[in-house]
């Protein structure tokens, strides 16, 4: 028996308003949940993208890179990306990467040293499998990096 004083309720009520209304963008990103809330800023803040549909996994655009040992991830967050294209007529799409992402250097076995270098090849290669599900799609890049004052910066990647 869970003693907690936080223990689950059978009944909870978000007082976050539902809005119906679609804005048909969405985002991949690493699930890894020390950047959450730093991503839904950037969504809703910096883009202007509240409500977005999210695609989180491990690594990430990462997923969508052709890594071998990730082909079944890749088939997955591929099949759903197409599914929110079509149905949810998503028009953007936003990837992004994040410093030290453990996906890269525990899965892919990457060394740190060329982490970095791995990730912005694999966004470019996120690119253009999203393209190929979407040619008409709106696609950003980012990656973030978290800095020493505890904040997280978001810089665009040029592809």
């Amino acid at each position: 028996m869970n003693n907690s004083s936080h223990a689950p309720t059978d009944h909870f009520t978000s007082r976050v308003p539902f809005d119906n209304g679609r804005i048909r963008a969405a985002a991949v990103y690493c699930s890894d949940g020390r950047f959450g809330e730093q991503f839904d800023d950037l969504m809703k803040n910096s883009l202007q993208l509240p409500r977005y549909d999210r695609l989180a996994v491990p690594g990430g655009a990462a997923c969508l890179a052709r890594h071998f040992v990730s082909f079944r991830e890749e088939e997955g967050v591929a099949e759903q990306l197409r599914f929110l294209i079509d149905v949810h007529g998503l028009q953007r799409v936003v990837l992004i990467a994040h410093q030290d992402c453990a996906f890269y250097t525990k899965r892919l076995k990457i060394s740190p040293l060329l982490l970095k270098t791995q990730q912005h090849d694999d966004l470019a290669k996120a690119v253009k499998r999203v393209q190929s599900l979407g040619p008409n799609l709106r696609i950003d890049v980012f990656f973030a990096r978290p800095n020493t004052d505890k904040t997280v910066s978001f810089e665009t990647v040029s592809l």
